[in-house]
């Protein structure tokens, strides 16, 4: 069934939505690859819905473009569109038993031998055994993949997923994660999925564009995202990053920072334009690359690595890891994530630590920007849904 030769890109060229003096999405350009998975991701009021309506035809913008492939689908209306969406909730018909919900855009089209496609979608979404039930007889996971064959079914160009995980739980969530993903490489069809779930987006997502008050703040794949991030934003919203504040000593290949006496190093490659001396940085490090030991070890660090030293505050163990929360002179707050292979029963609230790294995960940002961006108080802009 895959056909990755049909359909073409969705692209956005200048596109904007403003509802009075409020506006959702600014002026936005976007590629959607053909046959892709791609990813809107940001908190509620970021403006990522309001973009995938307005790829569905249920929202006209203010200005810009739509095209699907080679053509320009601006002002037709959704039923003339290539696109399905689905949608959190599944809006499966009660009455119905899987088998009709699945072929009903077929047989409203006037389509009669409607059995084999049926078929196939109930085998691509492993429901070939649930056919005869009704909707309240199958789990929330299942009644989901029956909404995603509903839609595929009709063979469009583009399927639009907008937060369709949401109402299930955890475990849930993550198993139907992969199934979206196998489902989408079977097909080959364009995804594209609008979630807040940073987990969600890069479980699934070749590409992800990032949002935050109605613009992308940045796009690439989800390991560039995360270890590279070019905003505060991105870095705190894609994860968590320690963010210290820095004077730079020196620049070349390799950057030298001072904060409030210790000294850092960083690659200039993983710094915003070319760093100065005299200047500041924001240096950023995820807290599962650093590695945390008692005080008196310290002197055991291998020369190069970047140090601090700092108190214990809290601990947390999660299964997988320990969370630690480390106050020194460098940085108050800083996070440690600790795999839990031998834990050290020494790391405990109050233990003087030594904090260490590979300055090759240190990564540098413009200290003009709000360190605390993304963190969620201000994740968004009000006045758009999720």
């Amino acid at each position: 069934m895959t056909d990755k030769t049909a359909g073409g890109d969705v692209r956005l060229t200048g596109i904007s939505k403003h509802y009075g003096s409020f506006t959702a999405v600014h002026p936005l350009d976007l590629t959607v690859p053909q046959g892709s998975f791609f990813a809107l991701l940001g908190a509620s009021g970021c403006g990522k819905t309001t973009t995938l309506r307005m790829i569905a035809g249920l929202e006209d913008p203010s200005t810009g473009t739509v095209h699907l492939g080679e053509r320009e689908v601006t002002h037709l209306p959704p039923y003339k569109r290539p696109v399905n969406t689905v949608f959190q909730s599944y809006a499966l018909f009660p009455h119905l038993d899987i088998f009709e919900n699945i072929a009903f855009g077929l047989r409203r089209r006037g389509v009669t031998s409607v059995r084999k496609q049926v078929e196939e979608m109930l085998e691509l979404v492993q429901l070939g055994a649930f056919a005869r039930r009704k909707p309240h007889q199958l789990s929330g996971g299942q009644q989901q993949r029956v909404a995603v064959a509903r839609a595929l079914i009709n063979r469009p160009q583009v399927l639009l997923l907008d937060e369709p995980l949401g109402a299930l739980d955890l475990k849930l969530r993550r198993r139907m994660q992969l199934e979206l993903k196998r489902i989408q490489t079977e097909v080959g069809i364009t995804f594209v999925h609008v979630t807040h779930d940073q987990e969600e987006a890069m479980t699934m997502a070749d590409t992800v564009a990032v949002m935050n008050g109605g613009r992308v703040e940045q796009l690439g794949d989800p390991a560039e995202l995360y270890e590279n991030p070019r905003t505060t934003f991105v870095a705190n919203f894609l994860g968590t990053s320690n963010l210290i504040e820095a004077a730079v000593e020196s620049a070349g290949t390799e950057v030298l920072v001072r904060a409030r006496g210790t000294r850092l190093r960083l690659p200039a490659a993983r710094c915003p334009g070319t760093p100065q001396a005299g200047g500041t940085l924001l240096v950023g490090v995820r807290p599962e690359k650093i590695s945390l030991l008692p005080a008196a070890e310290g002197h055991t660090v291998a020369e190069g690595r970047n140090k601090i030293t700092g108190r214990i505050t809290s601990s947390s163990f999660t299964g997988v890891c320990t969370q630690y929360v480390v106050d020194g002179p460098a940085c108050p707050g800083l996070e440690v994530y600790a795999q839990n292979i031998e834990r050290d029963t020494r790391l405990t609230p109050g233990a003087e630590v030594v904090l260490h790294w590979n300055p090759a995960h240190t990564f540098g940002l413009d200290a003009g920007h709000q360190a605390g961006a993304g963190t969620g108080t201000d994740a968004g802009t009000a006045g758009e849904g999720a």
